[in-house]
């Protein structure tokens, strides 16, 4: 008889160490206990088992089925109306990055390189 890897001999040696620990009145308790413990590990295992079952068939199922997407196509009117709006807005932007960087700007750019790339000497 071969139970978890525990054979005969091994499962008679710690029936007799519980035996002394417990002692021969609280040792029916302690496997009562130990029972009840196992089977409600048991159950819960086999609702795992159930709810993991259940939601695989119902993710394969989903997979299964048809993807259905429903593709809604802009307004034909709208479109040279947004396009032109596009256009002014980076025009506008362009101008105002135009506006935005002068040869002083540059200079003082050139000047922080300068200065960060010399080592000090303090």
């Amino acid at each position: 008889m071969n139970v978890f890897g525990i054979g005969l001999p091994e499962m008679a040696l710690i029936l007799v160490v519980a035996l002394l620990v417990f002692g021969p009145k609280k040792l029916p308790e302690v496997g009562r206990s130990l029972a009840q413990a196992l089977g409600s590990f048991k159950k819960a295992q086999q609702e795992f088992e159930a709810e993991l079952k259940r939601e695989s068939a119902e993710l394969e199922k989903t997979m299964k089925a048809p993807m259905k997407a429903e593709i809604e196509l802009p307004d034909p009117k709208a479109l040279p109306q947004d396009e032109a709006q596009a256009a002014e807005t980076v025009a506008e932007s362009e101008a105002d990055t135009d506006e935005n960087s002068t040869p002083e700007a540059a200079v003082a750019a050139e000047e922080i390189v300068s200065d960060a790339s010399t080592p000090s000497t303090k």
